[in-house]
């Protein structure tokens, strides 16, 4: 008697019965996690030298998801930003599936401390004096508009 893999049945009840009934989460959310899964199980399926039909949650490991969120940010060109938002909808994933499977504990751990990655932070740009004088000089005093 074959083990049957519990994947499925935990992205459609993450899905159907945590995201919206549960959660309660806009469209935008669960489109945004929809385009997530789906990038991250063809890019797990490609990887691995299966069909996405045949991805069993053992495959997917922290280390693919890293391997994943390089994929986006370098070869497709995402933000840190972006990245951070399919991060957050695997993570979110994975929190689930340890309140539904106890076997998968270990796995979602090590998936969940994957961290975040902070963005550089800009510099905060100002108006040289120059620059103020000639703003504050386009306006005609002599009117009431002015």
């Amino acid at each position: 008697m074959s083990k049957v893999d519990p994947f499925p049945n935990l992205l459609r009840a993450f899905f159907y019965e945590w995201l919206v009934e549960q959660r309660n989460a806009s469209i935008h959310t669960v489109r945004s996690y929809r385009d997530t899964w789906r990038l991250y199980l063809r890019f797990v399926a490609q990887r691995a030298g299966k069909k996405v039909a045949v991805i069993t949650l053992a495959d997917l490991t922290a280390s693919e998801v890293i391997a994943f969120l390089s994929h986006a940010e370098h070869e497709r060109s995402s933000t840190i930003g972006t990245r951070n938002c399919r991060l957050a909808a695997i993570r979110s994933f994975f929190h689930f599936v340890a309140t539904k499977d106890p076997a998968s504990i270990a796995q979602c751990v090590e998936i969940l401390h994957i961290p975040i990655k902070r963005a550089p932070a800009s510099e905060p740009s100002y108006l040289d004096p120059a620059e103020v004088t000639a703003i504050l000089a386009q306006p005609d005093r002599s009117t009431v508009e002015g």
